[in-house]
């Protein structure tokens, strides 16, 4: 153990008999120990331990005001990762003292009248130990801070991944980044209200934005169809779904779990009449529920090639007239409640091509 360190050591002394304070004092400075702490007033210890943890606490048993007991149950209670070791001073030397004692959370004892080799052995013994430990706990908390930011590092870099995925399927529709934005917010808002935990939330923020990573594997002739699909081309459309959810599969994180789920059942209505496995009411997932919702309003008012934006009048009678249809009511009924805050994050992330009158 390096000598300086050691000396450096905060040592804790307290008693209520001030030529015991001054004994102990003389023995640790001779030693080199120059952070000497010495109470005599057991009410101070809790005060002077918050200012500065000590190293080290040589404490009596028997004082006015707190005891020794008390002292101990106290810095116990304040629930210190790191305690310091404490030495019982006492001329007491029953079985009942010392278990005692030893419940109470001291690590050791030194009998009164003080023998001098004897005391700075057990301090120096007791000292390295603890300075050790507290190298160990150091570093400890240092990797843990270093995990953490690599951690918040690849999950920045994952989301990041994840946002530019959802963006690829977009841009093969026609579509811009800004539905992304506006969808995946409202799908978040939507989710909040209805009483999914702030992290549930979060998940849907990120993983709302994959819903349609199908799209990436629908051929362009049909992809890029500006009138009315065929049969045969609309059973190719659907399978968006179930490519997206093929794309996503064994996941081995709740984002891309959820984000799986999301791109399989947003196209699945309420009624059944939905696809890509008709699905009906709550045997559908709440988040395909949810991001039907916010992706039907968000598409019916924004300008596409082959259509122009509905006003929001329109479109919200449609998403009315449609509850218990295509969408969950209960969904619907928050949508409403809500609605000027969908309405400010469609506003927040509006372009300019998606602007209708009314």
């Amino acid at each position: 153990m390096d000598e300086n360190l050691l000396n450096e050591a905060r040592i804790f002394v307290v008693d209520d008999e001030a030529a015991n304070l001054k004994l102990l004092d003389k023995m640790l400075a001779s030693q080199g120990y120059r952070q000497r702490i010495l109470i005599q007033d057991a009410r101070e210890v809790l005060p002077r331990y918050r200012e500065a943890r000590p190293d080290l606490i040589l404490l009596d048993i028997n004082m006015p005001h707190l005891d020794g007991y008390q002292v101990m149950e106290a810095i116990q209670a304040l629930g210190d990762p790191l305690m310091p070791p404490i030495v019982i001073l006492t001329a007491q030397h029953g079985r009942d003292v010392l278990l005692k004692a030893l419940a109470g959370g001291a690590r050791d004892f030194i009998g009164k009248p003080f023998d001098r080799v004897e005391l700075l052995m057990r301090v120096k013994n007791l000292l390295e130990a603890q300075l050790a430990h507290r190298l160990v706990h150091d570093q400890k908390a240092v990797l843990e801070e270093m995990v953490r930011q690599r951690t918040e590092e690849l999950n920045r870099t994952r989301l990041e991944v994840v946002r530019r995925l959802g963006r690829a399927a977009e841009y093969r529709d026609n579509e811009t980044g800004f539905h992304i934005l506006r969808m995946s917010q409202i799908s978040a808002l939507l989710a909040s209200k209805l009483g999914w935990s702030g992290s549930e939330t979060e998940l849907m923020l990120h993983a709302s934005p994959m819903h349609d990573i199908g799209k990436i594997g629908i051929p362009d002739a049909i992809l890029l169809k500006p009138g009315k699909f065929e049969p045969d081309e609309w059973e190719i459309m659907k399978t968006h779904t179930t490519i997206g959810a093929a794309m996503l599969e064994d996941g081995e994180n709740e984002l891309l779990r959820l984000a799986r789920e999301i791109a399989l059942t947003h196209h699945e209505k309420w009624d059944g009449s939905g696809y890509p496995q008709g699905l009906a009411g709550e045997a559908i997932p709440h988040s395909g529920r949810i991001v039907a919702v916010a992706d039907v309003f968000d598409a019916l008012t924004s300008a596409r090639p082959y259509k122009k934006p509905w006003s929001v009048e329109a479109a919200t009678a449609f998403m009315r007239e449609q509850a218990g249809r295509h969408f969950d009511p209960r969904v619907i009924e928050c949508f409403f409640d809500h609605l000027p805050e969908v309405l400010a994050i469609r506003d927040r992330y509006l372009e300019e091509a998606d602007v209708s009158p009314g």
